[in-house]
């Protein structure tokens, strides 16, 4: 989408908008059609003293509306003075372009693919600096649109489940240690490569078990059992030679409730990378475990095994938030809306209604703010029970946050 700026003068009041206004990330304020009926309204929608953007393919909809917006001022004799400041931004038609390309989601679940099941150690290595470097800057650069490709990509398919889920893990994991933990990075880049790499050693069997009906077997269950020290080992043949990243993998399954400064660093990495993991887990809809919804994973790992907070699920639903980018809610007026920035608080995010209050798709997603009475949260979704297709590229614009979305 290329955006151009709108004078708020072009904008005919009563008439229906020949155009849909969006604002500067290009979220939808106005649809096409939409009846404006006053000034103040028109300032309500938009926010007093920001900016309107249309799509660059409809600016000659906006010329028209505009030479119909001054023969108006000439019929109804306005001054030439007022008539001389009704004009397009000087900037109107200069098409604004992105400043960085986005990252191709499923590429990089391709690539983690091939690196979970690279056996060689002249490649591995290397591989997997790749993916982790771009996984960590789009963290770093866009981490609502990473937490919302990720989720809804771990809820909706099983393909290629296990590099789908080690994805997530890392990403959640980066974000607990950036955004609340303050964790050094020498201290995050051993946790981010563990994330990805812990359960190296089952790729194939957590792929086979996403689509498989039948209980597990018993060998099935021993390979599972022995996967973290496997996993290890598997990880130190191809190079590795972190002993905290070894040792994270090999704790990554173990239950050990308690502060995380009575750990050792490899057990408080371990900690994370297990609640993490938990909620994960609990999203993907496999053959024979149906899926929960994002809120209710997250609660099950905000407890530990002793029913108390746990303080590593704690940093994960302060930093991906109760409601997280890439999962369905309900409103207090019906509607069903998608996720798609984290708020000032971990219950009140930016959604896109999906689905109106009459259970029909709405087309275009139109943003509403759950901070709002009208709007506010009132149950999480399971994405099984929403019937809309996502177009996953369309949505991930809206994900793009403002500085006043965030608190940090």
């Amino acid at each position: 989408m290329n955006l151009v700026p709108v004078n708020l003068d072009s904008i005919r009041i009563g008439q229906p908008l020949p155009f849909p206004l969006v604002d500067e990330d290009g979220v939808l304020l106005a649809r096409k059609s939409f009846i404006v009926e006053s000034r103040a309204h028109l300032e309500d929608i938009v926010g007093r003293g920001r900016s309107i953007y249309i799509d660059v393919a409809d600016s000659e909809a906006l010329h028209r509306a505009y030479v119909d917006q001054l023969q108006t001022l000439v019929r109804s004799e306005k001054s030439l003075g007022q008539i001389a400041e009704t004009k397009l931004s000087a900037e109107a038609a200069r098409p604004r372009v992105a400043e960085e390309q986005r990252i191709d989601w499923l590429d990089l679940q391709v690539q983690t693919n091939h690196l979970l099941r690279d056996t060689n150690p002249d490649t591995f290595q290397s591989r997997l600096e790749r993916i982790d470097d771009t996984l960590s800057e789009q963290a770093r650069r866009s981490p609502d649109g990473t937490l919302f490709a990720l989720i809804h990509l771990t809820s909706t398919e099983t393909r290629m489940y296990s590099a789908t889920h080690a994805l997530l893990v890392s990403a959640m994991c980066t974000l607990a240690s950036r955004e609340v933990l303050d964790w050094p990075e020498t201290v995050e880049s051993v946790l981010r490569k563990a994330s990805l790499t812990m359960n190296a050693s089952m790729t194939e069997l957590q792929d086979r078990l996403a689509v498989q009906v039948e209980p597990l077997t018993a060998e099935q269950r021993a390979t599972i059992d022995r996967h973290p020290q496997a996993s290890a080992d598997m990880l130190r043949a191809l190079g590795v030679g972190d002993h905290v990243w070894l040792e994270t993998v090999r704790e990554h399954h173990r239950q050990s409730p308690g502060p995380l400064r009575e750990k050792t660093p490899a057990q408080r990495l371990a900690r994370l990378i297990q609640r993490a993991d938990m909620f994960a887990a609990r999203l993907a809809p496999r053959a024979s475990c149906p899926p929960i919804s994002p809120a209710a994973a997250m609660q099950a790992c905000y407890f530990d095994e002793n029913r108390q907070v746990d303080e590593a699920g704690a940093a994960l639903i302060k930093a991906a938030g109760i409601y997280q980018p890439g999962s369905f809610v309900r409103l207090a007026n019906d509607e069903i809306a998608m996720v798609v920035r984290r708020g000032m608080n971990t219950s009140t995010p930016k959604v896109a209604v999906v689905v109106n209050r009459s259970g029909l798709p709405t087309g275009e997603p139109i943003i509403r703010d759950t901070s709002t009475r009208d709007y506010r949260i009132v149950a999480s979704v399971a994405h099984r029970e929403v019937k809309v297709q996502i177009n996953l590229d369309r949505m991930l614009p809206l994900t793009a946050a403002s500085s006043a979305d965030r608190p940090w």
